[in-house]
């Protein structure tokens, strides 16, 4: 019979293992469920969360804002569809890291602001925001990037 071990990964996650080899399960493997979703470690749930191709941008034009309006999020990020846009706000609500408002009005206006949950995640971003410019600076050295492209403007600095 396999004596059973706990074993603790970096992050101080406990799981088993066991002593034979066989079957080894290490404790960043485990299957784990919060706020509905599945993820076997940390940087998986935070990917979950924030990741993708849209979710990211859409908090980083929050930063420096009380609070966007739809359209005004809409004109920062030209190239997102409505139906995407929609979906990204709504996913970063239910998350907990944007707060929506609508105001009883017609035309209805939403707005949308960090909570402090969106507001926590924004040194990570700024950290990517500056891997990106130091990426994009290596690849402008090589003649790797296109400088025509450069001069598209969104109304908002990186």
């Amino acid at each position: 019979m396999d004596a059973k071990v706990e074993v603790r990964d970096e992050a101080g996650v406990v799981g088993e293992n066991t002593r034979s080899g066989r079957a080894l399960k290490p404790a960043c493997c485990v299957l784990r469920s919060c706020a509905g979703k599945s993820y076997f470690c940390a940087v998986e749930l935070a990917l979950q969360v924030i990741g993708g191709k849209w979710k990211p941008i859409i908090l980083w034009h929050l930063r420096d804002v009380e609070r966007l309006r739809f359209g005004e999020l809409k004109r920062q990020m030209p190239n997102v569809t409505q139906k995407m846009l929609t979906q990204q706000l709504r996913e970063l609500e239910a998350d907990g890291l944007l707060l929506r408002t609508v105001y009883p009005q017609v035309p209805p206006r939403v707005e949308y602001a960090l909570t402090e949950l969106g507001r926590s995640v924004l040194p990570v971003l700024a950290q990517l925001s500056s891997w990106g410019a130091l990426f994009e600076a290596k690849h402008l050295e090589a003649g790797v990037v296109d400088p025509g492209a450069a001069g598209q403007e969104t109304g908002r600095t990186p």
